[in-house]
């Protein structure tokens, strides 16, 4: 479920608007949701106050590896459930396999501490419960229900946690000495679900809800048994077969305007040096030459699934104290931003050097200060000599209850107005308690929070109030009326034809992906055009379902499934609450800054499907040189590239 979440909030750049109602088509309608969400609240208290000091104490006592050699340890004790449910199933073949794991793991393992079963056998683990053996004998879920120091499930679901304890020889301890290490297992193995409650908590307006979607998508997925991969390529299959919209059509790229990376490759040279305006086509500046394009939906989902690197390698565990990796050196504090409304978040690191530059981050639509690109990138920032500030985007739901009430994200001129005063504030704030001079400013951001980015730089060439600053944006909407319109077009392209079995399909093929250790080997996403709507769909969905919840002052504890059964469209948004306004929402409106302004760059990408050929030819007779074009990469799609990144270090290299 961890790894389901980090996928899906990582794929948070690529946008469509309305999606079902997910919770409903794998168990029903929430009956008891009043109770279920007082229940979910208790256990979050009951966490953060009882649980979670114990895990800090744990991890700090623990290094990463003493943790995973302790969980396989607890993983090979299991075999007793996994044995009988695949029994049950009839799933022989499975129990062959975990028996043969399990006498291998046990003896040449060292109790279980290692897994030569896989590595020197190469017999992979069958992951079974006896919820999927109950599933087998066709016995119903029932409906959503939460349950105290429980993670959500459903009554099949808690039944099988009571047949799997009943299995679990570690349960029949009578010994002190045995039942301290049984208190020991609980706790190694239950650590890891801080990791799941920090993404809920930090990313998510209604934790209730998401998790809630998450687990039935993935208790479904183990059901049917596409964790494994001979039988998620036999649902594949079946689907393809069926379904004749569900194959791959490349409906983004329009042939008769675009040229592939072989018509603009020149002498094995990367760069192209030849635009031409007047040209019918429109060159890249840039050729991604091994990139094998698919279609722009899915390619804009590369960056989180096959490009993504750990920023530093973690002896000890997240949780730990000792954990000295980037991320965790990032601080976080906060600013008042109006009265009578919650403080602002916001993270930074600084360098020692009081007067180093400072870069500020400006997110995607919908992005919290903790997204993991925002980190990413400030690493690159800081390691080139930069102090870094870390903003969430104005479309998040924390902006949005920091901001006076009345105020509406989404029409950029006036976001950049917003952005700015609450910049200040920060950089303020920062002032006061590190004594930081910073002798200019960078600001970077990518897809919405680039168009604040360029709108920002406009109103600073009018009335400067940060000093000496350069602007970098990647992937900015050029009219945003035309992106929202290709949003919503998306999503009513996409069939609701056999949905539930496409979504686990498709869940289970992220998963696959993001347990293959080794990405570099990938080249080809194993995504349709309609897969990549359906993922991108509920991704945008859940964003824009936050803001609402936000905006409209929807209470947590209170029952919210009428809520959510709206299917908002971002054009209806556009009309509710910023009255279909668009008159200052394009690139065009600061055109006469993009033609003589010397301190700003653009990167963006010929088949990003929120732009077309015609905006983005207009966009370079503004910006010349200032534009910068891949060949690929659809919309932030080429974010992790080597070409990219070597051309923004390039950007933003300090003078020594």
């Amino acid at each position: 479920m961890i790894r389901l979440l980090i996928v899906f909030l990582l794929l948070g750049n690529v946008a469509l608007a309305k999606c079902p109602d997910y919770t409903a088509a794998y168990v029903g309608n929430d009956k008891i949701e009043g109770f279920n969400r007082k229940v979910f609240e208790f256990n979050l208290k009951l966490n953060k106050y009882a649980l979670k000091p114990v895990h800090i104490l744990w991890a700090s006592v623990m290094p990463q590896y003493g943790i995973d050699r302790i969980q396989s340890v607890y993983d090979n004790i299991e075999y007793p459930k996994r044995l009988v449910s695949t029994l049950i199933q009839r799933d022989f073949k499975a129990s062959g396999t975990e028996t043969v794991r399990f006498l291998t793991n046990t003896t040449l393992g060292l109790g279980g501490m290692f897994d030569p079963a896989q590595r020197l056998l190469h017999i992979k683990p069958v992951d079974e419960d006896m919820d999927q053996a109950l599933s087998a004998l066709h016995i119903k879920t029932g409906g959503h229900i939460v349950v105290p120091a429980l993670t959500p499930t459903t009554p099949r679901g808690l039944a099988g946690k009571v047949l799997d304890a009943a299995l679990n020889p570690t349960t029949y301890v009578a010994t002190p000495i045995l039942a301290i290490i049984k208190a020991g297992f609980t706790i190694n193995r239950t650590s890891s679900v801080q990791q799941m409650v920090k993404l809920l908590e930090s990313n998510c307006a209604d934790p209730y809800d998401i998790a809630k979607k998450f687990t039935h998508v993935q208790s479904h997925i183990k059901c049917a048994n596409l964790d494994r991969r001979e039988v998620l390529e036999t649902a594949i299959n079946k689907i393809e077969q069926s379904d004749t919209n569900f194959v791959d059509v490349n409906n983004g790229v329009d042939d008769g305007k675009l040229l592939s990376a072989t018509d603009m490759a020149k002498d094995g040279d990367n760069i192209v040096k030849n635009y031409d305006l007047n040209s019918s086509k429109l060159l890249a500046d840039v050729v991604l030459f091994d990139y094998n394009p698919q279609t722009p939906v899915v390619d804009a989902m590369r960056t989180a699934l096959l490009d993504r690197d750990d920023l530093d390698s973690k002896f000890w565990n997240e949780l730990s104290v000792w954990n000295r990796s980037f991320s965790k050196r990032i601080k976080t504090s906060s600013v008042l931003i109006s009265p009578d409304r919650a403080k602002y978040s916001y993270r930074f690191i600084l360098q020692k050097d009081k007067s180093a530059p400072l870069a500020i981050i400006y997110p995607s639509v919908g992005e919290g200060i903790n997204s993991y690109h925002s980190v990413v990138f400030a690493k690159m920032f800081y390691d080139e000599g930069y102090s870094v500030l870390i903003q969430g985007s104005h479309f998040h739901y924390d902006f949005v209850k920091s901001m006076q009430a009345g105020y509406y994200p989404g029409n950029p001129y006036d976001d950049a107005d917003y952005l700015k005063t609450v910049t200040s504030k920060i950089i303020a704030d920062l002032q006061r308690k590190y004594k930081i001079t910073p002798s200019e400013k960078m600001f970077f951001g990518t897809s919405l929070g680039a168009m604040n980015v360029l709108f920002l730089a406009e109103k600073e060439s009018v009335n400067n109030t940060f000093g000496k600053a350069k602007f970098i944006a990647v992937c900015p909407p050029i009219e945003l009326k035309y992106a929202i319109s290709q949003i919503d077009k998306n999503m009513s392209d996409w069939s609701e034809e056999n949905f539930k079995d496409k979504t686990s399909v498709t869940v289970a093929k992220i998963l696959d992906i993001y347990k293959t250790n080794d990405k570099s080997g990938i080249t080809y996403l194993p995504f349709s055009d309609s897969e990549g709507k359906l993922i991108t769909s509920f991704i945008m969905h859940q964003k824009l379902s936050d803001l609402i919840f936000t905006l409209e002052n929807t209470s947590r504890c209170k029952c919210c499934c009428d809520f959510y059964k709206n299917d908002i469209s971002y054009s209806d948004y556009a009309k509710k609450y910023l009255n279909d306004n668009f008159d200052k929402a394009d690139l065009h409106y600061i055109s006469d800054y993009l033609k003589n302004g010397k301190n700003y760059k653009i990167y963006h990408s010929l088949d990003d499907y929120l732009t077309n050929s015609q905006q983005l030819k207009q966009l370079k007779s503004y910006c010349g040189k200032n534009a910068v074009y891949m060949s690929n990469g659809s919309h932030l799609g080429f974010l992790y590239r080597k070409e990219f990144l070597e051309a923004l270090q390039n950007d933003i290299k300090l003078v020594q």
